[in-house]
C-alpha cells in the first residue's frame, strides 16, 4: 500500500487523525470520578467518631460510657457518661476514701473556692 491509498481509505472511512494522549475527544473534568479532601475528611471523621462512641472507657477497673451533644454550629461535643447517676460530664473521679468512681456531684465532691466563698484561703493554709 502506498502513502496515497492510505490517506484515501482514512478519507473513506471519516477516521480522525489520532493524537498522543488525545483519542480523538478532549476528556472534561466533569467525565473523571472525584475525590475531594473535604469529602474524605469528613467520612474518616464520622468513622472516629462512632468508633469512639462505641467503645468504653475503662478507668481503674470500672466501664465509663461516652455519649456526644449538639454544638450551636452544628458540632459535636463528647462527654464521659457518669457510671453512678449515667448524666454526661466533661471529667470523672475518684473518690480518694472510698475509690468510687463517679462525677462531682455522685461523689459529695466540692470545688475549694465554692467551699470557703468568702473567707481568705491564706488563713486556712
Amino acid at each position: 500500500m502506498s502513502g496515497t491509498s492510505a490517506l484515501e481509505e482514512r478519507r473513506r472511512i471519516k477516521m480522525k487523525t489520532l493524537k498522543p494522549n488525545n483519542f480523538g475527544t478532549k476528556m472534561l473534568v466533569e467525565n473523571c470520578q472525584q475525590v475531594r479532601i473535604e469529602t474524605l475528611l469528613k467520612a474518616c471523621r464520622r468513622k472516629f467518631k462512632k468508633m469512639i462512641l462505641q467503645s468504653e472507657i475503662e478507668a481503674m477497673g470500672m466501664p465509663i460510657g461516652l455519649t456526644t451533644s449538639r454544638t450551636h454550629y452544628n458540632g459535636i461535643r463528647f462527654w464521659f457518661e457518669c457510671p453512678l447517676c449515667h448524666a454526661r460530664v466533661g471529667v470523672i473521679y475518684q473518690h480518694p476514701l472510698s475509690r468510687k468512681i463517679g462525677c462531682r456531684k455522685c461523689l459529695g465532691l466540692d470545688y475549694r473556692k465554692r467551699r470557703y466563698k468568702g473567707m481568705i484561703e491564706e488563713k486556712l493554709a
